[in-house]
């Protein structure tokens, strides 16, 4: 990818919609001695953040939502292609509510000069619970709050596994790959809009352009706790139009334990053997119920 005996310029990509105080928390635990520039995409508005002296310079862009919903694919589109003008060669993407861990980020530029071309690396996330009234305590200490995601692979620090089978593991949260490969891949398909589905999309298109997973251990990557996004009216209108989407491009059901728990719900019919899936009538009020519980 680049000369292995330099460390390669690497932007942090994150798109935002709100939420300033989890961006915040990830603008302070960005070193600017891994990190050469941090691209945010404002979907809903440019962030106001305070300056972080040791974190690295921040490049604003925004972007507006559309009546389907906010532009994850195309906010992260936006991200890369504007690291990509500032010189980036590797890029890293975190969601506005995760916090890597210390050293995480140098575990990607690592593992960047380790692997093949044409993968994918993929650092584990672990999941914090609700933050004390005094909020969460400093990055060095949030291993003790969470352990990384049992349904995903953790290798140990230092390790990379190569993977070329489980594409459905892949997410959005937190994961890297050179300038070379994104542009191999293709991107995020625009065509979803909102929540749901484009993660996975994205995965089994760069499968098919060649691609293998490469998970990283000590990549590790915080997530925030926030209530689940899939509960809210308007991102369940969205996560139905885009399992629609998923399932014509590819064949199956996205999000199939998702889907299940709306189903459960009665808020969606989800019908797997004739391929049906619509939204209920009155979902919102049933929504709500379940949500309550």
């Amino acid at each position: 990818m680049t000369d292995p005996a330099r460390r390669p310029r690497t932007a942090v990509i994150t798109i935002a919609a709100g939420r300033e105080a989890h961006l915040q928390r990830q603008r302070d635990a960005l070193s600017a001695e891994e990190v050469d520039l941090h691209i945010v995409v404002g979907m809903t508005g440019l962030p106001r953040l305070r300056p972080v002296p040791t974190a690295p310079e921040v490049t604003a862009i925004s972007m507006t939502a559309g009546r389907r919903g906010l532009p994850l694919a195309a906010a992260r589109n936006a991200g890369a292609r504007a690291a990509i003008e500032h010189g980036a060669e590797l890029l890293v993407f975190l969601d506005v509510d995760c916090v890597p861990g210390p050293g995480a980020l140098s575990r990607y530029t690592t593992a960047a000069l380790e692997v093949p071309p044409a993968t994918l690396l993929c650092g584990p996330v672990a999941y914090l619970p609700p933050p004390t009234p005094q909020g969460y305590p400093p990055p060095g200490e949030l291993a003790r709050l969470a352990a990384p995601h049992v349904g995903r692979p953790a290798p140990e620090p230092g390790r990379i596994l190569l993977d070329d089978k489980r594409f459905d593991l892949f997410w959005s949260l937190s994961f890297a790959t050179s300038r070379d490969d994104w542009d191999r891949f293709g991107g995020f398909c625009e065509q979803f809009a909102g929540y749901g589905a484009e993660d996975t999309d994205f995965a089994l298109r760069a499968a098919e352009r060649g691609a293998r997973l490469a998970w990283v251990g000590g990549a590790i990557a915080y997530h925030q706790h926030h209530p689940p996004s899939r509960h809210e009216e308007r991102h369940v209108r969205e996560l139905v139009i885009n399992a629609r989407l998923f399932h014509r491009r590819h064949g199956f059901w996205p999000m199939e334990d998702w889907l299940t728990d709306l189903e459960q719900a009665e808020v969606v019919h989800f019908d797997r053997a004739h391929n049906v899936l619509r939204l209920l009538p009155g979902f919102g009020a049933k929504l709500q119920a379940h949500r309550l519980r």
